[in-house]
């Protein structure tokens, strides 16, 4: 499905960016693969990923960071020439009751799940419109749509990312260009693996499905978004969450 694409992906080390790297080189793609952990993570992904026959290469890189995303774009752009897909995964959270957070925590989820979605699209925006075309994913959250307690700014970020999306999307469309929000409801990914076991216990149980998610349900409707049969779909957020915000 999207044989001769590169793909950019943000946190692509592990959870929900890691399976869509590897769903994606599965379909075709070539990846760049950007990561801020642990390099042997990042490593051992690219090495998946090149058993699929595609090309790929692993960028370490702050995403908050304006100067430091700008310069991962320009060598992504020279190491592979063009860039097809973005997808905005890179996350973080900071749970607490707001009378509890932190100004630092506040600014660090906001700079990183949303700041970092802007420079990521802004960095790529001209490549976009000289190439006039390309598909842009933002990893948003059920969060950003309905909120959720003691996730204050988690829920902020999310919720300004939706909004990021809707505007890229308009902005964009003139150019052939999509830009597409998934809203991941609970997905087992080392971000949830902190629930203990009575709050996911009751977590669960609220999810008409009655069971949490995979990173491979998020991924597989990333491949399609990024995929031609998505061309005409743009603005959107598709939750995928169980059913939990019915």
């Amino acid at each position: 499905m999207l044989k001769g694409k590169t793909a950019l992906i943000t946190g692509a080390s592990k959870g929900i960016g890691r399976a869509i790297a590897l769903d994606m080189a599965k379909n075709g793609a070539n990846i760049a693969l950007n990561y801020i952990g642990e390099p042997n993570e990042a490593e051992l992904v690219r090495r998946l990923i090149l058993d699929e026959n595609v090309h790929c290469a692993i960028y370490k890189c702050d995403i908050s960071d304006f100067n430091a995303s700008k310069k991962m774009v320009d060598d992504v752009l020279r190491d592979f020439s063009q860039v097809d897909v973005l997808v905005n995964n890179a996350g973080i959270a900071r749970d607490n009751p707001i009378l509890r957070i932190s100004e630092k925590d506040y600014d660090d989820v906001m700079d990183v799940n949303l700041k970092g979605s802007f420079n990521m699209i802004k960095h790529l925006y001209p490549a976009f419109m000289k190439s006039r075309t390309g598909t842009i994913i933002n990893i948003a959250s059920v969060c950003g749509l309905r909120g959720w307690q003691w996730q204050a700014s988690y829920a902020a970020s999310k919720g300004g990312l939706i909004s990021l999306t809707k505007t890229v999307a308009k902005e964009l469309a003139g150019r052939g260009v999509t830009c597409n929000a998934i809203a991941p409801g609970l997905i087992e990914t080392d971000m949830t693996a902190g629930l203990n076991g009575d709050n996911k216990s009751d977590f669960v149980a609220s999810i008409p499905l009655s069971r949490a998610g995979q990173p491979s349900d998020v991924s597989k409707l990333a491949v399609f978004l990024a995929s031609d049969w998505a061309s005409y779909i743009t603005g959107e957020v598709i939750k995928v969450d169980g059913g939990l915000c019915i």
